[in-house]
């Protein structure tokens, strides 16, 4: 029998390692993946607002918003209230990237809707703690 601790250890394993597989499948390394996650969560961002949010130097950010733009995901769009900055939109998914998630998106689905309705706004309540309590702990990290 797994204690909590384990438990909840096997599943950000098996969650990192779906993404890590999500990201492959669909042509991209894992920072790629991430970042295109980041810019559709926030919206767009400072290509140094990127470069924090990632832990990425910012030459290493620029060669990651090169890629991106190659591919089609992404553009450069110059600040307008500061054209010394550039501004990283999205401009979409890479081709293929909803047929990769179809499998992950309808097992959890099937997961969550095994719950009840207020068992799901409970979980749905620790998404949006945890992620913020993750969040604070990454930002406290990295000062």
């Amino acid at each position: 029998m797994s204690t909590p601790s384990e438990m909840f250890r096997r599943y950000l394993s098996a969650m990192v390692l779906n993404s890590l597989a999500t990201a492959e499948a669909a042509g991209l390394n894992a920072t790629d993946y991430y970042a295109l996650n980041l810019l559709d969560l926030a919206g767009p961002l400072t290509s140094g607002e990127l470069a924090t949010r990632t832990g990425l130097t910012t030459g290493a950010t620029t060669r990651l918003i090169d890629r991106l733009e190659k591919a089609g995901c992404v553009r450069r769009v110059l600040d307008p209230a500061d054209r010394r900055k550039v501004i990283v939109e999205s401009v979409g998914a890479p081709p293929g990237l909803d047929k990769v998630l179809e499998g992950t998106r309808r097992r959890l689905g099937e997961v969550l809707m095994s719950y009840g309705e207020e068992q799901r706004g409970v979980l749905f309540d620790y998404f949006g703690r945890a992620s913020e309590a993750y969040q604070e702990a990454t930002d406290e990290l990295r000062s």
